[in-house]
């Protein structure tokens, strides 16, 4: 790893630094691309042994949309430069397909290769010689990015610095107030936090288990779905489905209405799965504590504000989205919205208490600053809660936020990211499927953290009738 001198006199020009991006995801990765197509130097780190780690973890999801939509404009030009053959743009990829066939090749090419540093985990971000509270000066210092590789600490100098770390590896807690207590800790061997593969790698830990799996998102359909296959195959699986809606029907979605068939499929699918009878579902509801009770964990909570315990279950499957992680960042001033913790411009669009959907007009550099010169969060976390990011609108912001870097400030506003005004965004206080007045915007990509989750084309509403 190259580190910039910290204790001697000849330190580089901050004009010659590079721009650090933390996390080698869709977005971090995109950041990069654009950053060598503009001629910039950077330099990446990702606490994980692979280029998308945790796109990893979700392996064997298969994604909404096709090829043609989750692979960034400068990714694919760098790419096609050195004779990489695209995937059929038709085809709908896994996770995994989406690392091998993407991810890592772009990851090979010379011009990243070198600047890319694996399990690296960035432990603190400053401003060189300064802490927090100094002002004087301070937009003129570069930032110092500390870093943990193999037991060594790392001091690395940055001119800029795109924080891409993502959200999906900080959940939710499972209590609906969402907080974590030392029982929910105690219990983490029999919680899955994220989208097991219960046909796969993990069938044995389900097969035959009482299963309560909590959320109501695509991540808990997606298990749902493969419990209940494994249910075929081991009838005495026992499925337990808790989610706060007070309509189940608002999970189900479009359905053959979609404008993404493959999304559409999921919501006829559990449908059909719960009208079975091969799904027990409880909602509303909130869970308040979770008991160990000798092997099996006991769950307290209030099913249509009455008291209720669910006993005997074997696992959970928590899939109530993520948090980003900010205690790395507490040497930078940086502000987010009290309630969503995302990017607080952002957070009026895609408030869930008033938003049905997360699709938000497209937005740039301008709506990423934060008090900290040249400092950015982008992607999933630019989001902070709010469970609705889209990839195609991760790589607009890395796009809109380099050409400021390099003084383009005519690219940087420009809008290159297009959605359709039908379906977008519905207010809640609207009725049903009325689209909500807006500039024209074109999404064609996926939601990041339900990780199989896209929007393509026309968007329609997750949580009301249009979705």
């Amino acid at each position: 790893m190259e580190v910039s001198s910290m204790s001697g006199n000849t330190v580089q020009s901050k004009a010659k630094l590079p721009v650090a991006i933390i996390g080698a995801g869709p977005v971090g990765l995109a950041a990069a691309a654009h950053l060598v197509t503009r001629g910039e130097s950077f330099v990446l780190f990702d606490a994980g042994n692979s280029v998308g780690a945790s796109v990893l973890q979700w392996a064997h999801v298969r994604l909404f949309s096709q090829w043609e939509y989750n692979i960034d404009k400068a990714a694919r030009q760098l790419l096609a430069s050195h004779g990489w053959i695209a995937p059929n743009h038709s085809e709908i990829p896994t996770g995994l397909e989406m690392v091998e066939n993407y991810f890592k090749p772009f990851a090979e090419l010379p011009e990243i290769k070198p600047f890319i540093n694996l399990n690296t985990k960035v432990t603190a971000v400053s401003r060189k010689g300064l802490n927090k509270v100094k002002t004087h000066g301070r937009d003129d210092l570069p930032f110092v990015l500390h870093a943990q590789k193999n037991g060594e600490r790392y001091l690395i100098e940055a001119k800029a610095v795109i924080d891409a770390s993502g959200t999906w590896t900080s959940p939710n807690p499972i209590l609906s107030e969402g907080v974590w207590t030392s029982e929910e800790l105690s219990l983490s061997k029999q919680v899955f936090y994220g989208i097991p593969d219960v046909l796969g790698s993990h069938k044995e830990r389900y097969s035959g288990k009482k299963v309560l799996v909590v959320g109501s998102g695509h991540s808990a359909i997606n298990t749902l779905l493969e419990l209940g296959e494994l249910k075929g195959q081991v009838q005495e699986t026992e499925i337990v489905w808790v989610l706060r809606k007070s309509r189940l029907e608002d999970v189900y979605g479009g359905r053959e209405q979609d404008q993404l068939a493959a999304r559409g499929e999921l919501g006829t699918r559990i449908q059909k799965l719960v009208e079975s009878g091969n799904v027990k579902v409880m909602t509303p509801f909130h869970i308040q504590e979770l008991k160990k009770d000798g092997e099996k964990i006991q769950v307290v909570g209030s099913l249509n504000s009455e008291l209720t315990q669910i006993d005997a279950i074997d696992e959970i499957v928590s899939n109530t989205s993520s948090r980003p992680d900010f205690s790395f960042l507490r040497e930078v001033r940086v502000i987010a919205d009290p309630a969503l913790e995302s990017t607080p411009q952002l957070a009026p669009l895609i408030d869930p208490n008033v938003h049905s959907c997360g699709t938000v007009r497209p937005h740039g550099e301008y709506e990423l600053r934060q008090p900290e010169k040249n400092f950015y969060i982008v992607g999933s976390k630019s989001y902070g809660r709010a469970p609705t990011f889209l990839m195609a609108t991760g790589y607009e912001q890395v796009r809109s936020i380099v050409a400021a870097l390099v003084g383009d400030r005519e690219a940087a506003e420009r809008v290159e990211l297009e959605l359709p005004e039908t379906g977008v965004c519905s207010i809640k206080s609207s009725s049903c499927c009325e689209p909500e007045k807006s500039n024209p915007v074109d999404v064609k990509s996926d939601e990041e953290s339900s990780c199989c989750s896209p929007i393509t084309k026309p968007v329609a509403s997750k949580s009301s009738c249009c979705s």
